[in-house]
């Protein structure tokens, strides 16, 4: 019998999890415009979702103003309607190939909408990780199954996988409290 079981693969796989939200979260603002804020949004531009960064120029040309310009006149009314139907609240303004996007104020109201997205965002990573967790018991079903390895390693296995899971699973719940802390701050 052979242990071909890679715990390590696994953390790894759901680690990216973490980083996804955490590039996640670095799109939502907290105060002052932020151009990674549209990092997230995907414009249907020639049959396929793209990420906007590959479709425009984003600038930040004053503290509560994003601008967008983008390359291909064709595609000003799809990036358009991407920006608006985003969970972020933003209503763009069609200049040209330009889009103009001034940020609402920071309201008690908007900011418990993005208190809301990032719990969105959270549980998308929670998700991510269960699966992760899923598919390392599938093969350690599969191991025990194909005898590859017994019954007391494929338990010792799967105590290790949830271990890993309970630990991942504590971060992405660490980092959206301290997001919605930032959030909240007035």
């Amino acid at each position: 019998m052979t242990d071909s079981f890679d715990l390590k693969d696994l953390e790894r796989r759901m680690h990216g999890a973490v980083n996804a939200l955490k590039s996640d979260f670095g799109g939502l603002r907290t105060g002052r415009a932020n151009s990674s804020l549209l990092d997230p949004i995907m414009v249907d531009a020639y049959g396929t979702p793209m990420p906007l960064n590959q479709v425009a120029n984003i600038s930040v040309p004053e503290s509560r103003m994003l601008s967008v310009q983008v390359w291909d006149k064709g595609q000003v009314h799809a990036v358009e309607k991407a920006i608006r139907e985003s969970d972020l609240g933003l209503n763009p303004m069609i200049d040209g190939q330009t889009l103009r996007i001034p940020l609402p104020e920071l309201n008690e109201e908007r900011r418990q909408e993005l208190v809301k997205v990032a719990g969105k965002y959270a549980e998308q990573a929670r998700i991510a990780v269960r699966n992760v967790r899923r598919d390392g018991m599938d093969r350690l079903k599969h191991m025990e199954k194909d005898g590859e390895i017994g019954k007391d390693l494929h338990h010792d296995h799967a105590e290790e996988v949830q271990k890993i899971t309970d630990r991942v699973i504590r971060e992405i719940d660490e980092a959206l409290h301290q997001k919605e802390q930032e959030i909240m701050q007035v």
